[in-house]
């Protein structure tokens, strides 16, 4: 851990001790009178530092008091997992601050969250609004949750493919009966964008280390197939959000979109929408697109891609 992360890890820590009331984390609470027997009775002596005291928070998290000390000091030795769960419940820290408190400590939260399957109602109606363009929903995992009519119209027809299949990372690197992908994958824009959707996997994997359908698609392309198994193995890690992508469309031929990924922090999912600059070819494309969609699938705008 740099010395960086030593000096914010024992700032943040210091100002969650002081934030809390001792009331809060089921402590004595100090009488408003506070007379100057309190300490041998009923109440504690009145407080002259807000929140915790280092001793309060050292026997909630079962610490010793020296070693909280050293820690808000920037002096002790690096948490380890059962300290930092400790300090977490002991300072009643939230979801997002345990991970900080994690992540400050440099190390990887324990028991992380399932992968969310479920779209939001706002969320839907957002991809419902947006019958000009091309979008989708996608989790952590990969999985299209749901989906518009111009996205099947796109990039396939996703009720045709099994729910355990209906994820990017076996999408874009297995082709069969079911759906053959129509993402154009040629040259050196085919290994960045392999590369890209490795990267993703990777990096969902590692927040959610005992997701067992991400793992056991992981294996079997590993085991099926070649091109993945050895990009595995160079573990690529990139920030994506934006992107270029061509298609080959049936009967309209190449179509080549901007790709942009809108996130839905609180579920850990993508609102993916495609786009053409305005006037340009592929926007014309796309304008031809939507006379060519089946009445059925304008009349489905959105598919639930569970159940």
């Amino acid at each position: 851990m740099s010395a960086g992360d030593v000096d914010e890890l024992a700032a943040a820590v210091r100002q969650w001790r002081e934030r809390l009331a001792p009331g809060d984390a089921g402590l004595p609470v100090a009488s408003p009178a506070s007379p100057a027997s309190a300490t041998s009775a009923r109440w504690p002596a009145r407080r002259r530092t807000p929140g915790l005291r280092r001793e309060e928070v050292a026997q909630l998290a079962g610490l010793s008091v020296d070693y909280v000390v050293r820690l808000e000091q920037g002096r002790g030795p690096r948490p380890s997992t059962s300290v930092l769960t400790a300090l977490a419940s002991a300072l009643r820290l939230s979801r997002a601050e345990s991970e900080h408190l994690f992540t400050l400590a440099g190390s990887t939260p324990p028991g992380a969250p399932d992968i969310s399957e479920v779209v939001r109602p706002s969320v839907l109606r957002l991809l419902q609004r947006m019958g000009e363009l091309p979008a989708m929903v996608v989790n952590a995992r990969g999985d299209v949750l749901a989906w518009n009519a111009l996205a099947t119209a796109v990039l396939g027809d996703f009720c045709a493919v099994p729910t355990e299949r209906r994820t990017h990372l076996w999408l874009h690197f297995v082709a069969d009966q079911t759906f053959t992908s129509r993402l154009v994958l040629e040259g050196e824009e085919g290994a960045r964008l392999d590369r890209a959707t490795v990267a993703q996997a990777r990096a969902a994997l590692a927040r959610y280390p005992h997701d067992a359908r991400l793992r056991r698609t992981v294996e079997e392309l590993r085991a099926r197939v070649p091109r993945f198994a050895r990009l595995w193995q160079q573990r690529p890690v990139q920030h994506r959000h934006s992107d270029v992508k061509s298609y080959d469309v049936p009967g309209l031929g190449r179509l080549t979109l901007d790709c942009e990924s809108l996130a839905v922090p609180d579920d850990d999912q993508s609102l993916v929408v495609y786009s053409a600059a305005p006037g340009s070819p592929d926007a014309d494309k796309l304008d031809q697109l939507k006379d060519l969609v089946p009445r059925q699938w304008a009349e489905a705008v959105v598919r639930p891609g569970r159940g």
